[in-house]
């Protein structure tokens, strides 16, 4: 079985190849997956601009969305063909356009349906199928999940991604992150229930220090937007969940992207595709909001040159400053100030 102690959520809009990347600097082991992709666009779409990573990203999961088989299934095979670990269905987003394409939350309604899909996505491939999916729809029954879980189990999933809430049809996306009660000890009792099983909790869950006590009565957790706020909530995650004596410095990691921009510029890629994940690498640090206005402001290589050559001499290797200002960020400000007029 393939590990899955500590993941990134797949995040429409955010957890794109390049924020992966730069994940992976922060984090050797955590395991990542791709925005969610409708099957659709695999099949008639770009498969390079879809579909695409760098090999660093290992684990890296391929997260689907759809309400056919044998499109899934395709889709499916496409993936492993592209070197994915894993194949994801997602039975979780509640948002209007997965209503309206019948997938996501929805299906959930029709678990016939999910056993067919399952059942045609894991006969297609030899990578693992695993599904992310809610508590229940317009509400949840402990009795109607646990079901749902032993029915999907029995197609050959043996991977489930809980986020810890319901799914509410009538509201936001937004809103389905807050509005349903969050409900850890369901999924810790799902893992009580079907031993055999991995389950994998999500929802609320923003730093490391919350996962641990988690990865006690389960066998993983998802992190999501706390991940992208601020990637160094992940800085002790390789050392603390799995062993390895890797700590980046957000100065490391800075340095590491400014070599992946320079070559994804050389093959076209626009610089602001890349930088706009970067925004928070230095949130809450010393140079912090300097940092995200001047990649902001110029969205290009020489601006993160320009933040780049500011961090370094103002911050230490573990994102404090050297010299604290007891007046807080005003001696970054004022070498910002000397940048400019030198016209770097």
């Amino acid at each position: 079985m393939s590990d899955h102690h500590l993941s990134v959520a797949p995040m429409v809009d955010r957890t794109d190849r390049h924020f992966r990347f730069l994940v992976r600097q922060v984090s050797l082991k955590v395991r990542l997956y791709t925005e969610m992709t409708v099957d659709q666009a695999v099949l008639r779409g770009k498969a390079e601009r879809l579909l695409a990573f760098h090999p660093e990203e290992h684990p890296i999961a391929l997260q689907l969305a759809g309400s056919d088989p044998k499109s899934l299934a395709e889709a499916a095979r496409i993936g492993q063909a592209w070197g994915y670990d894993e194949v994801n269905l997602n039975l979780g987003c509640p948002s209007e356009k997965a209503q309206e394409g019948g997938f996501g939350a929805c299906l959930l309604l029709d678990p016939i349906r999910v056993r067919e899909i399952l059942k045609a996505m894991v006969e297609a491939v030899d990578i693992p199928v695993t599904v992310k999916l809610r508590l229940g729809v317009e509400g949840e029954s402990y009795p109607l999940l646990a079901r749902w879980v032993e029915a999907y189990g029995e197609t050959g999933v043996r991977v489930f991604i809980v986020h810890a809430r319901s799914a509410l049809l009538n509201l936001s996306t937004r809103k389905n992150r807050e509005v349903p009660p969050l409900r850890h000890d369901w999924v810790h009792r799902l893992k009580a229930d079907f031993p055999h099983l991995t389950f994998i909790l999500n929802g609320g869950v923003r730093t490391l220090e919350e996962a641990l006590p988690h990865l006690e009565k389960v066998d993983g957790v998802m992190m999501g937007r706390a991940v992208y706020e601020d990637p160094f909530v992940l800085a002790e995650a390789d050392r603390r969940v799995f062993g390895l004596a890797h700590r980046p410095s957000r100065l490391d990691v800075a340095r590491r992207m400014r070599l992946y921009l320079e070559a994804e510029a050389q093959k076209g890629t626009p610089p602001w595709a890349v930088l706009r994940h970067m925004l928070n690498l230095f949130r809450g640090q010393p140079g912090g909001r300097l940092w995200r206005r001047l990649l902001s402001e110029g969205r290009s290589l020489d601006a993160l040159d320009q933040a780049l050559g500011l961090l370094q001499e103002q911050v230490g290797q573990e994102g404090e400053e050297e010299h604290p200002d007891p007046k807080g960020n005003a001696a970054v400000k004022r070498a910002a100030l000397g940048f400019s007029r030198q016209g770097i």
